[in-house]
């Protein structure tokens, strides 16, 4: 909306674009540091402002990758994540043909390298992307190491320290939801 000029938003408009209730969103914003005019709603440019502050997005946190294959690799190339305030700086695997190169600028290190890179580059957060035999023993690793925030994108659930913040992000898991979803669907159109 703020590209098409509008200054304005409503939680009704909100509500028609993301096919979510507006009282829901009126309740969610009610969260965050904004206000809304009567019959004429948000400000866009405060609300885009408010909402990247509340979700991280405007402060750079720094990552590192582990395991380099073609998850890894993919999210090494996406120069979208630095968007939303994450900037890999390194990666670190095992393959002697991947150790010493980089993808997309961000080089890659052999693993046993991290805790001598960690000292250096000053990383909170570790993007898990290794074969699911090794992710708790990189977990381990990790959170030796320091890292703070684990980004699991492994259909293991691993297991760290109550203060460790884990989100996991299994490819798999939604996949099997998407064709859970779909063959409910299909099911539902068959018996009308």
């Amino acid at each position: 909306m703020k590209e098409k000029g509008e200054t304005y938003v409503s939680s009704t408009q909100i509500s028609r674009q993301i096919n979510i209730d507006a009282s829901q969103i009126a309740k969610d914003l009610s969260y965050v540091n904004i206000t809304g005019r009567t019959r004429v709603g948000y400000e866009i440019d405060r609300l885009i402002q408010v909402l990247e502050d509340f979700l991280g997005f405007t402060e750079l946190h720094r990552a590192y990758l582990f395991g380099v294959g073609n998850l890894g690799g993919a999210l090494l190339s996406d120069a979208g994540l630095a968007h939303f305030g994450l900037q890999i700086v390194g990666a670190f695997d095992v393959d002697p043909r991947l150790v010493g190169t980089a993808i997309h600028g961000i080089p890659i290190y052999h693993s046993d390298d991290f805790e001598r890179r960690m000292q250096a580059d000053g990383v909170s957060i570790g993007v898990l992307t290794v074969p699911i035999n090794f992710a708790q023993q990189v977990t381990d690793k990790m959170v030796a190491g320091g890292i703070r925030a684990i980004w699991n994108f492994t259909p293991f659930r691993i297991r760290v320290p109550e203060h460790i913040v884990v989100q996991n992000t299994s490819l798999y898991a939604q996949l099997a939801v998407m064709f859970n979803r779909l063959n409910e669907t299909e099911k539902n159109n068959l018996s009308v």
